[in-house]
């Protein structure tokens, strides 16, 4: 029977039932697996769990084989798609796909400039953190960090008495959460705005670059409502979260914040 993992928060099925769910057999399930067409189940000891991730992927998959895919066309299509190499190169597309600029801004700082912001915590367990994480890298004589956005809230969770190694630990954590997100809405990429492109393409059609235009702008909308919809679920979940401790730390419901409401009009007004 399938499952939801309080730490995945999402459901989960067995071979057999991710089987029925995307309308195909075992066997063709498992050939799938062996093809690696489908990202590797988790494991927990001798189950394998798969997750909507892979229905998705399948969905994908059967959309493609009807529009006269090979599987190995498809393996190769997949494994640009998830690898950042251009699609258009492996289906010789003349028209140009334009990948989104990064959005985050990059930070250069001296070894001295990194230490004073973080007073006493770039210790070389930190450090070796957060060049593993790829949060920092070595320019020369110079650190560089990826985001300002991340090097500030960091800053100002130390600041608020959070251990540095702490907030790294929990960085790592949330890294492998929004890799899920991701996954989600490139499979929603997939089975909705390139499944036909790559088709037709890939029938000899090829794309117009008014058609590729099209995909690079879609694919920026895409980025945008996707981050939209994790604010809008991150801000929601730290509001059920903040009321439940605060309800558990003082021991009754806690009032809603704002302002308060002005009283109805008396019946002699």
């Amino acid at each position: 029977m399938a499952k939801t993992t309080k730490a995945q928060q999402e459901r989960e099925y067995r071979m057999a039932e991710l089987a029925e769910e995307a309308g195909i057999t075992v066997r063709t399930l498992r050939f799938y697996r062996e093809r690696k067409l489908i990202p590797p189940p988790r494991r927990e000891g001798r189950i394998a769990w798969y997750t909507e991730h892979h229905v998705a992927r399948l969905r994908t998959i059967a959309a493609l084989l009807e529009r006269g895919h090979t599987l190995g066309g498809i393996a190769e299509l997949l494994t640009a798609f998830e690898s950042g190499r251009d699609v258009g190169e492996v289906l010789g597309l003349e028209a140009t796909i334009t990948v989104p600029w990064p959005e985050e801004t990059p930070v250069k700082l001296t070894p001295q400039e990194l230490a004073d912001y973080f007073t006493g915590e770039v210790t070389p367990d930190n450090l070796a953190t957060s060049l593993d994480l790829g949060y920092l890298a070595v320019d020369g004589d110079d650190l560089v960090h990826v985001s300002r956005r991340l090097l500030d809230a960091s800053h100002d969770l130390v600041v608020k008495g959070v251990p540095l190694s702490e907030v790294l630990a929990a960085g790592r954590e949330l890294r492998h959460h929004m890799e899920a997100v991701t996954e989600s809405f490139t499979e929603l990429v997939r089975t909705h705005v390139l499944a036909d492109a790559i088709a037709r393409a890939s029938a000899g059609e090829g794309l117009t670059q008014d058609e590729a235009t099209h995909i690079t702008k879609t694919l920026e909308s895409l980025r945008q409502s996707a981050k939209s919809i994790v604010d809008a679920e991150l801000s929601l979940a730290m509001d059920r979260r903040i009321r439940t401790e605060l309800e558990k730390w003082l021991g009754q419901p806690a009032a809603e914040s704002g302002p308060t409401p002005a009283p109805p009009p008396s019946p002699s007004a």
